[in-house]
């Protein structure tokens, strides 16, 4: 399993999870297992999302979409505030592909 994980500052929570939720079918499209947005507990305006897929390829790909099309937009992600940081992650434990 592979995690597309995002953390960036936004202006107002309903507001972006609004936004968050109208692509709820391109993360299905995409190929996302699960998925989890959680906060600092004393920054509730900082988020850190983790998006989960079976191959880095997808993830990989679902990132280059939020780029392209979505955190490009000022109306797609109408709460983000500056840009949003990525990391794809992988356990320890499972080999890395050959």
């Amino acid at each position: 399993m592979i995690t597309l994980q995002i953390e960036h500052r936004i202006s107002d929570y309903p507001t972006w999870q609004r936004a968050f939720a109208r692509f709820g079918d391109a993360r299905d499209r995409a190929g996302v297992i699960a998925d989890r947005v959680r906060h600092p507990v004393d920054d509730p305006h900082l988020l850190m999302i983790e998006l989960d897929f079976d191959t880095v390829e997808r993830a990989a790909a679902f990132r280059d979409f939020l780029i392209t099309e979505v955190w490009s937009t000022p109306g797609n992600a109408p709460a983000l505030v500056g840009a949003p940081r990525t990391r794809l992650l992988r356990c320890p434990a499972e080999p890395a592909p050959a």
